[in-house]
């Protein structure tokens, strides 16, 4: 098992102003971060994208800190839905596809080689028939985009929206015939909440396809992020898997509701898994 790459993710910083989140998390030791295209540290829309990018990219290449980038910023096309509008919703469904073309698009001017996006959920008045195609219609749409600029477009099963387990994306990857651009974003919480299988068991099966990993705790059945410990998940059995699938990529803490406790959590977050990753590589000489 080779040493795993910690991140953090922004959207557990949002008190904090960019270069002062980005220089605590340097400080206390993290090699990347997740940052989220809303209004807190990279806002898509407006003037000055372009040079708003490029500061981004300073900082980030100042403190040597890889970078992936997120979507789903909660009012960032929509002041009063959260999330609105989503891949399959029934209308304004090429505005969100607008945002992640724009994402894949600014990802190589931040160094970013992964975007990470979730499909939304579905109305009740629209069909599972209709919520596919809606999901074919933007991945499809993404992917020309994804491929000219050379960077991974990785779908994430969320609780409670369309596409919510691993096998959902999965199978639209396979039926897609495996597109080189298209991969995995996984959320360790999200697996303990809504898939039958461990965690452990599910980054195994899926290992081929994980592009991204979000990582913190949760109970089953409760879509709660929660700092690690506080929750069900066994972290040094992720992070073997996580070893035993050669996963290269970013392991970023998600603590989207922290943001009043950042450096604190950042700093527990950060033993906690040096210390799961200590006891897995025990897991690893044992076995």
């Amino acid at each position: 098992m080779s040493g795993l790459r910690f991140g953090y993710g922004l959207n557990g910083f949002t008190d904090h102003r960019l270069p002062d989140a980005l220089a605590v998390l340097a400080d206390l030791g993290y090699d990347g971060v997740a940052i989220t295209l809303d209004h807190a540290h990279l806002d898509p829309i407006g003037p000055g994208l372009a040079q708003r990018v490029a500061l981004a990219a300073r900082l980030l290449a100042r403190h040597g800190l890889d970078v992936v980038v997120e979507t789903g910023g909660r009012y960032v096309l929509d002041p009063r839905r959260k999330h609105h509008p989503t891949f399959v919703s029934n209308e304004g469904r090429e505005r969100r596809i607008d945002l992640v073309a724009t994402a894949l698009r600014l990802a190589p001017d931040l160094g970013a080689r992964v975007v990470s996006c979730w499909s939304g959920t579905l109305p009740e008045s629209a069909s599972a028939k209709e919520g596919w195609a809606r999901v074919d219609h933007a991945v499809t749409s993404l992917l020309p985009v994804a491929q000219a600029a050379g960077v991974t477009l990785a779908l994430e099963p969320e609780p409670g929206m369309f596409l919510e387990r691993v096998g959902d994306v999965v199978g639209l990857v396979e039926r897609l015939d495996r597109p080189a651009a298209l991969g995995l974003t996984i959320d360790v919480g999200h697996l303990t909440c809504t898939e039958d299988e461990s965690p452990g068991s599910v980054i195994r099966g899926a290992g081929h396809l994980v592009a991204n990993v979000q990582i913190d705790d949760m109970r089953s059945g409760v879509h709660e992020h929660l700092p690690f410990g506080d929750g069900e998940v066994d972290l040094p059995g992720v992070l073997a898997a996580l070893g035993d699938i050669d996963y290269g990529g970013l392991v970023h803490v998600e603590l989207p509701r922290h943001s009043h406790a950042a450096p604190v959590l950042a700093e527990t977050s950060l033993r906690a898994l040096r210390l799961a990753e200590a006891d897995a590589h025990q897991l690893e000489r044992r076995t």
